[in-house]
């Protein structure tokens, strides 16, 4: 592998950090808020532009290079489904510093999503719980 090459532990690495410090991980004790997850998602979109430079020294490491391209859609999908959700989503989930109270009214439905692969853009939407058993 070159050197001018990102591995894909390297990559695997830096999404960990950027996850865990930006959209509420262990690290942060699971609390973010918008400024964060703002934060996170640029830095999101700099690993994407850096996977294009992506290295694989045989076929294993081609499939984590794999692996990699789809965890950071995932982890796009993750912040982006938080940053959509203005409620705290304790216990369990993360604390939304910035929204601490917890929302009966929204919580108890689901957010979808949508990813337009060929323009880059999300849209997103609250889609309602139906509850079988009360």
């Amino acid at each position: 592998v070159a050197p001018s090459y990102l591995t894909p532990l390297q990559g695997l690495q830096r999404l960990e950090k950027l996850m865990d410090e930006y959209v509420g991980g262990y690290s942060t004790f699971y609390v973010t808020n918008q400024p964060l997850l703002g934060r996170g998602l640029d830095l999101l979109e700099m690993l994407k532009e850096d996977m294009a430079h992506i290295g694989a020294e045989d076929l294993h490491q081609l499939q984590r290079a794999w692996e990699l391209q789809h965890r950071v859609l995932t982890a796009e999908s993750v912040a982006r489904h938080t940053l959509f959700r203005e409620e705290t989503r304790w216990p369990g989930y993360y604390y939304r510093a910035d929204h601490p109270q917890l929302d009966d009214a929204n919580w108890h439905v689901f957010t979808g999503s949508q990813y337009h692969a060929q323009t880059g853009e999300w849209q997103m939407s609250k889609i309602p719980v139906h509850h079988i058993i009360s």
